[in-house]
C-alpha cells in the first residue's frame, strides 16, 4: 500500500439480507504518533471492508471491532511521484499534500456514472486528452432536458411498496461509483461529487432528512478515504428548499464535515441565492454566476478560494445557459483567472439523434474552447505563483469600506478626485457601472503581471512595472494560442504596441 492512496482491508463474515447501511464496524489505525478512527461498510456477499487514507508512510497497526474483529499491520510505502494526496484550500488558492499548487480547471458531466459502460469508457478517453483536472458529477441520476435515459443501477434497493430502502444500499451501484472515482484518480482528476440535486423523477430529491443522513453515512464510510474527492453538497441547493430547509442544509453540511475523517474540500452550489461561504466547514466558494467581475469581491468577502463552477456552457441548445460560443467560454475562463479565481467548463452541443451532451452524459468533446483552456492552463501553471487580482480603481471603490474610500479620496491625484467623488454619488449603481468598465488584471507578487484585454481593441497601452526590476513582456492571443515577445527588457512605466483586436492578453515576467 502507498501513502496518499486509499488502502483497503477486507474481511469475510455473515451475508446480510437487510439493513446494512449502518453496520457496527470500526477500525482504529496508528502509525507512530498518527492515529485514525474510521467506520467500515458492508460490500455484499458476506464481504466487509475498511478503507483508510494513510497520510504518512511506515508500518500501520490496525484493530477492527464490531461485527468483525481483527488486528494486524499494513506496510505503507512512501508516496510515488504521481501521488498528489488530498487537495487543500490555502488562503485564496489550493495546494496538494505533496506540496504542489493545484489550479482547478474543471468541467461538468452531471450524469457521468449513470451511463452505460461504453459511454463512460468514451468519456474517459476524451478526458485523457482534455485539459480538465476536476469533474463535477452527481451521485444520483439526473432527469432534465437532454438527459432522459434510465441509469443502469440505482443507489438503493426497493421496499415491497416500491419506495427506496436507504438501509439497503445497492452494492452494484456503489461499486460503479468506486470505479468512476478511481478512473478519475488514474488521470489525476479530482471528482467534485454532487451529493444532492433537484432534477429528479425517481424520488431521491424527496427523501426525508433521516434518509438523507443514512445515505450520507454510507457514502462517507465507503468513499471518504479516496484522495481525489471534493464534496459539493448540492447542485443548485436553493431549488430544493421546499423539501430540504435551510436548517436541514446546515445539518447536512455539518454531518458531512463531521463524518469525513480526512476533511476533503467542501462547498455548496447555488442557482440564485448563494450559500453562506463564511461558514467554517466551507473550504471554498462554488458559485453559479455570470457576474465575473465580482470574483475579487467574493475573495475579499469570504477570504477563501473562488471557483465559478457554472458560467454557462459552450453549445447550441436553445437555452440561454447552453448556447455561448467557444470564444466566449474561453473569454470567461480568462476573465475569472486573471482576477484570482478559477472557472469550470461545460459543453452542450445539440445531438438530435443520440441526445448525448457532454454536460449531461459525457461522450466526446466537440467544442472549440477546451484546447484554448489547455493553452491558458499551461500559462497559469508556468507562472511563478498563483494569481492575485489587481482591482481597477472603480472596483476598488465598490469593494472598499467607508474608511478605505475616505483614504482613497485623500490620496487621489487632483485630476482624479472629481471622478472619484462623482462615482461615489452613484451609490448602489456604482457596482453596475464597475461591471461594464472592468479591467481584468492579475499579478504574482512582483514576479509577473497579467492583463486580459477581453473585448477591448487597444493599439497601445502603458504598463506600470517596478523601476528596480526587469521584465520580458509578451503578447498573448488567447484564441489563436500564440505568444510573442513585445519588449525584451522593460522596467517602470513602459508603453506597448498592440494589434487592436479582441481576445488579447499581455504578460510581463520578471527576468532580473
Amino acid at each position: 500500500m502507498e501513502q496518499f492512496r486509499m488502502c483497503e482491508l477486507e474481511f469475510k463474515g455473515e451475508a446480510l439480507t437487510k439493513d446494512w447501511a449502518r453496520i457496527d464496524l470500526t477500525a482504529e489505525l496508528s502509525c507512530g504518533d498518527v492515529t485514525q478512527k474510521v467506520k467500515g461498510f458492508y460490500a455484499g456477499d458476506g464481504v466487509y471492508k475498511v478503507r483508510f487514507l494513510p497520510e504518512v508512510s511506515g508500518e500501520w497497526r490496525y484493530r477492527v471491532t464490531g461485527c468483525i474483529t481483527a488486528e494486524g499491520t499494513v506496510a505503507v510505502a512512501p508516496a510515488g511521484k504521481e501521488s498528489r494526496g488530498l487537495v487543500r484550500a490555502e488562503e485564496y488558492h489550493f495546494r496538494s499534500q505533496d506540496g504542489r499548487l493545484f489550479y482547478p480547471f474543471g468541467t461538468t458531466i452531471y450524469a457521468l456514472m449513470h451511463q452505460e459502460d461504453e459511454l463512460v469508457k468514451t468519456t474517459f478517453e476524451s478526458l485523457r486528452e482534455a485539459p480538465f483536472n476536476k469533474v463535477r458529477f452527481c451521485v444520483f441520476p439526473k432527469s432534465y432536458d437532454y438527459n432522459h435515459n434510465e441509469p443502469p443501477v440505482f443507489a438503493f434497493e426497493k421496499n415491497e411498496d416500491g419506495s427506496w430502502d436507504v438501509n439497503r444500499p445497492c452494492i452494484a451501484f456503489w461499486d460503479r461509483l468506486d470505479a468512476v472515482i478511481k478512473g478519475l484518480e488514474s488521470m489525476d482528476i479530482q471528482g467534485d461529487l454532487i451529493l444532492f440535486h433537484s432534477y429528479d423523477r425517481w424520488g431521491f430529491a424527496k427523501m426525508s432528512q433521516e434518509e438523507n443522513l443514512i445515505y450520507l453515512d454510507y457514502l462517507m464510510r465507503r468513499v471518504s478515504a479516496m484522495p481525489n474527492l471534493w464534496w459539493s453538497l448540492a447542485n443548485e441547493y436553493d431549488l430544493m428548499l421546499q423539501n430540504i430547509s435551510l436548517t436541514d442544509w446546515e445539518e447536512i453540511e455539518c454531518f458531512v464535515a463531521d463524518h469525513d475523517p480526512y476533511h476533503h474540500l467542501l462547498s455548496n452550489h447555488n442557482c440564485f441565492k448563494v450559500w453562506d461561504y463564511s461558514r467554517p466547514n466551507v473550504t471554498h466558494v462554488s458559485i453559479q454566476t455570470k457576474m465575473l467581475t465580482r470574483v475579487s469581491e467574493w475573495r475579499k468577502k469570504y477570504k477563501k478560494p473562488v471557483i465559478v463552477d457554472e458560467c454557462c456552457y459552450e453549445g447550441t441548445v436553445q437555452r440561454f445557459w447552453g448556447s455561448i460560443s467557444g470564444r466566449e467560454m474561453t473569454n470567461r475562463f480568462w476573465r475569472v483567472v486573471t482576477t484570482g479565481g478559477y472557472c469550470t467548463h461545460g459543453e452542450t452541443f445539440m445531438d438530435w439523434e443520440n441526445e448525448i451532451l457532454w454536460w449531461a452524459r459525457g461522450g466526446k468533446l466537440k467544442g472549440e474552447s477546451p484546447k484554448r483552456i489547455a493553452f491558458l492552463r499551461d500559462i497559469v501553471e508556468s507562472l511563478p505563483g498563483p494569481i492575485e487580482p489587481v482591482d481597477p480603481m472603480i472596483s476598488s471603490l465598490v469593494n472598499a469600506t467607508p474608511e478605505e474610500r475616505e483614504e482613497m479620496m485623500k490620496n487621489a491625484p487632483e485630476q482624479f478626485a472629481g471622478f472619484i467623488n462623482a462615482m461615489l454619488r452613484l451609490g448602489d449603481e456604482l457596482k453596475m457601472f464597475a461591471s461594464v468598465e472592468f479591467e481584468y488584471q492579475g499579478r504574482c507578487g512582483e514576479d509577473a503581471y497579467l492583463t486580459f484585454y477581453d473585448l477591448r481593441t487597444c493599439e497601445f497601452d502603458e504598463m506600470m512595472l517596478p523601476e528596480d526590476k526587469t521584465y520580458r513582456i509578451e503578447l498573448i492571443d488567447t484564441w489563436e494560442m500564440t505568444r510573442e515577445t513585445l519588449v525584451e527588457k522593460a522596467s517602470g512605466k513602459t508603453q506597448i504596441r498592440l494589434p487592436a483586436r479582441e481576445g488579447l492578453a499581455v504578460l510581463a515576467t520578471r527576468i532580473d
